[in-house]
């Protein structure tokens, strides 16, 4: 029998799924998930994340490295933002650092009690599927979204972890979420970034001068790791 493959396009919407015994993987592709990826292939230890940041300044207070983001920008007062080439800095190996942002951080909060939870973004998408293909689990890939909205990216990586696990023979895509985002992926072609610019939060990070960090995010497999939780913390799986 064959596990299967669920999309949600927002966490807002992930009360609404069955969530015994599945493994959940959170996406928000620009940018959090990114971040997350590549500060754990840059050898940071252990990301703690938070929804809030009140509870990210409580942690400042007690001496904690913090990054935290709202509205695509870096709050200020903060020692890290949300930007992926913040976290290659090689100062912050082996640290502990507290995060934040406006929907990441808001999709794991929302999937807090569920059996597993995995972290992907197109920086890991051949790492996270082989993992996937090891665990032998239920999937509910939880789109971040925007806002508690649909967007985009998350589909679409959503869709590429779809159709590479489906293509396995292992799993089987369930419901209409996961086959429109396997469609989606399918109809984006080879130019994803081609694809998504004309796409709310893409044309967001464009207006703050962020090209840049939208093309890394969107090169696949450049941050090859597999964050998983582990208690409260994000720690390397793989």
């Amino acid at each position: 029998m064959k596990n299967t493959i669920e999309v949600c396009f927002t966490p807002q919407s992930f009360q609404l799924y069955n969530r015994e015994d599945k493994l959940v993987v959170i996406i928000d592709v620009l940018r959090a998930t990114s971040c997350i990826c590549t500060a754990l292939h840059y050898e940071v230890g252990m990301i703690l994340p938070v929804a809030s940041v009140a509870e990210a300044r409580e942690y400042q207070n007690r001496g904690f490295l913090v990054a935290a983001e709202r509205q695509a920008q870096k709050v200020e007062g903060f020692d890290l933002g949300n930007s992926p080439y913040e976290y290659m800095n090689p100062a912050l190996k082996g640290k502990i650092i507290v995060f934040t942002t406006t929907n990441g951080t808001q999709a794991i909060r929302a999937a807090r009690d569920s059996h597993k939870i995995a972290i992907a973004s197109f920086l890991n998408l051949s790492a996270i599927c082989l993992w996937l293909l090891k665990q032998h689990h239920n999937i509910i890939l939880l789109c971040a979204g925007w806002k508690d909205f649909f967007n985009m990216e998350d589909t679409l990586c959503a869709g590429a972890i779809s159709e590479k696990l489906e293509h396995s023979g292992l799993f089987e895509v369930s419901g209409d979420s996961a086959l429109a985002a396997k469609y989606l992926y399918q109809k984006s072609g080879a130019d994803t970034y081609g694809f998504l610019s004309a796409s709310s939060h893409f044309n967001r990070l464009l207006k703050l001068k962020l090209e840049k960090e939208i093309q890394y995010c969107l090169t696949p497999d450049s941050a090859p790791v597999v964050p998983v939780l582990e208690g409260k913390y994000l720690v390397r799986a793989v």
